[in-house]
């Protein structure tokens, strides 16, 4: 039986990952122009790509295809391919490209391998923040920081929901966006608070962390949520979609145990899975 932890080629995927993220972490961060300019739009004028954006993914799928050339890759900016060994790499060369176009600090570097379709491994890493959370399917979370070395990461105990912190994420095209905020009126008397980071992938991060009791966002693609997700799960937390399905587009829940449920069956009476 392969083990998840020690068998290759797990610890080769993941130090490949931890390297691009590191490599596209840097120039992100280090190669931001003062002049940053659009290169194209995405679903609305609002939801912006720019040059940086394209040249990180750029540089990622070519140190992977450097040195596993016979692997696949689905990338947010165009990159896709099925390779022939199994291995696919889901990446996400800026989760939180507003953030990164305004020069707010939550952005991140997403990148995931799945071997015959389930996550194996997932990283992401949030310069701005100096740290860089990680996963291998079967052997816990980590993060590893510039000012804290590495740790194990643990989603936080179970709070009652009412005092459960939760995170979101709101559509950049506005009819969307509208439907959204009416779904987050209807939770905020029921929770804690609700916080809007702007990065999927660190949100999840934060659930792993303990920063966060929980998180949903509708209309996420597998680029936004691989590696986090599988971060969060591998920290503790329970993820989903709606009720007994998988994270989704329709919906991707994530929140610590004794939160995840009560959080997925409100979204599901509120309509969090429909726009």
């Amino acid at each position: 039986m392969r083990s998840p932890v020690t068998d290759t080629p797990y610890p080769d995927l993941l130090a490949l990952a931890l390297e691009a993220a590191r490599r596209a972490g840097d120039l992100l961060r280090d190669g931001r122009p003062a002049d940053l300019a659009v290169a194209r739009t995405k679903s609305s004028p609002i939801d912006v790509v720019t040059e940086m954006d394209i040249a990180a993914e750029k540089l990622i799928t070519g140190l992977i295809a450097d040195q596993r050339p016979d692997d696949g890759f689905l990338g947010e900016e165009g990159a896709s391919s099925d390779g022939t060994s199994g291995i696919r790499w889901v990446i996400d060369p800026l989760d939180g490209t507003v953030n990164y176009l305004y020069g707010l600090p939550t952005w991140s570097v997403s990148i995931a391998a799945e071997q015959d379709g389930e996550t194996v491994v997932g990283v992401v890493a949030a310069p701005m923040r100096g740290e860089t959370y990680h996963a291998v399917r079967g052997g816990g979370a980590w993060a590893t920081g510039a000012w804290t070395g590495e740790r194990a990461l643990a989603c936080r105990p179970a709070p009652p929901l009412d005092q459960a912190l939760v995170s979101t994420g709101f559509n950049y095209v506005s009819a969307v966006r509208g439907h959204q905020a009416q779904v987050a009126a209807r939770l905020i008397p029921l929770l804690r608070d609700i916080r809007r980071g702007g990065s999927a992938a660190v949100d999840l991060c934060d659930v792993a962390a303990g920063r966060l009791d929980g998180y949903y966002e509708r209309g996420l693609n597998a680029w936004d949520m691989a590696a986090g997700n599988l971060i969060a799960r591998e920290a503790g937390a329970l993820t989903g979609g709606r009720p007994g399905e998988r994270p989704s587009g329709d919906l991707a829940v994530a929140g610590t145990p004794g939160v995840f449920e009560p959080l997925q069956r409100l979204l599901e009476d509120f309509g969090a899975w429909h726009d």
